[in-house]
């Protein structure tokens, strides 16, 4: 959600333009696009930044992965709403409009899409830790702990910054009236491929799997109820892959519009020129940018946990972070080896020091 519509005041620089470079397309909507990424501005920083707390005071109580990766997601979001709609759209395009220097623009250009891509790896590293949790639990207890979850986290977010560098020669589609060039060719498909197929891909094959996986041990679990007795209910899908089922398809749906819109612009008609190509960028870019709101909407659908740490949030209830049940369940064993050791110890100890009685010592006739 980079390129936004075109303001229908002309410039002075339109005056000099030739008359089929002023044939531009009218925005259909209106004033509807602002009123719309307003109340998104609105709703969408509120939710997440209470999102963002419920998941910190999680990640903090469980020392899970999951919930680092989760609050990776929220914080992107964030970036992007803030980046996109508030400096890209509403002061950029409705406060300044064209007499923004360049320069600043296409730095901001940059931002923007370093932020978006952001956003949308950060679900990578989600999806690639569930899998192995579901396909390999053995080796998920090895490498998954927080420490690595935080340096994955890291790697994602400098590698999106440096990926938005190129797009710093971005083209806008609503303002620049001439074809798309050799670069501007090469600058759309990088980005549909970064933004879209390459993590689509992705969310594809390890979901496909996780699904594939699931299904056979429910055939094995049934297989084993049929020929012996049961043993334990059938292992049903949980409500964290489903949580992550959840955003990957609600991802694939919003992004796709966008993603048609941009390669039809490349190829057959222009943003600038046809009214209908303008419509429809116009409403792909909102519903693109819908999808930066609607995962705490998801998180409480699925998630008893997250609902309850929201409620202690919102009630300004302050649950304990490290709950004390947390340390006896890890010591336990332990404590429970010293224990038998001392009190064997202590038996042998016992029978060493205390003397024999009259009766034991009396050899047997």
């Amino acid at each position: 959600m980079i390129d936004w519509f075109n303001v229908t005041a002309s410039s002075d620089q339109e005056l000099g333009q030739k008359p089929e470079e002023l044939q531009k397309s009218q925005c259909v909507l209106g004033f509807i696009p602002v009123i719309y990424y307003s109340l998104l501005l609105c709703v969408g920083v509120p939710v997440n930044i209470l999102t963002a707390v419920a998941l910190s005071r999680l990640a903090c109580r469980t020392k899970k992965a999951l919930y680092y990766y989760l609050l990776a997601v929220t914080g992107s979001d964030i970036l992007s709403q803030l980046f996109i709609i508030f400096v890209g759209f509403l002061l950029e395009t409705a406060v300044f409009h064209r007499e923004v220097p360049s320069l600043l623009l296409h730095s901001v250009s940059a931002a923007e899409f370093a932020a978006n891509h952001a956003s949308i790896w950060s679900t990578v590293p989600l999806t690639v830790d569930r899998y192995v949790a579901l396909c390999h639990p053995l080796l998920h207890r090895q490498i998954s702990y927080p420490a690595r979850a935080r340096k994955i986290i890291m790697v994602v977010l400098a590698l999106s910054l440096v990926s938005g560098v190129p797009f710093f020669w971005w083209s806008d589609m609503w303002r620049n009236s001439h074809p798309p060039t050799a670069l501007d060719t090469v600058l759309i498909w990088t980005h549909v491929t970064i933004i879209y197929f390459l993590p689509c891909s992705i969310f594809l094959v390890l979901n496909s799997l996780i699904i594939h996986t699931l299904r056979v041990r429910q055939r094995q679990q049934r297989c084993e109820e049929e020929c012996g007795p049961k043993s334990a209910p059938p292992r049903r899908l949980g409500k964290t892959t489903a949580m992550l089922l959840a955003i990957t398809s609600v991802f694939s749906v919003l992004w796709a519009p966008r993603t048609v819109v941009v390669i039809y612009h490349l190829y057959v008609s222009s943003v600038h020129r046809d009214w209908r190509v303008h419509l429809a960028y116009d409403l792909s870019n909102m519903l693109a940018m819908l999808n930066t709101a609607v995962n705490f909407f998801l998180y409480c659908f699925v998630s008893k946990p997250f609902r309850g740490a929201v409620r202690d949030v919102v009630l300004l209830r302050g649950g304990p972070l490290y709950p004390h049940r947390a340390l006896p369940q890890q010591h336990a064993p332990t404590n429970a080896s010293i224990s038998s050791l001392d009190s064997g110890n202590n038996k042998r100890s016992q029978r060493d020091s205390t003397p024999l009685s009259p009766r034991r010592a009396r050899k047997p006739s």
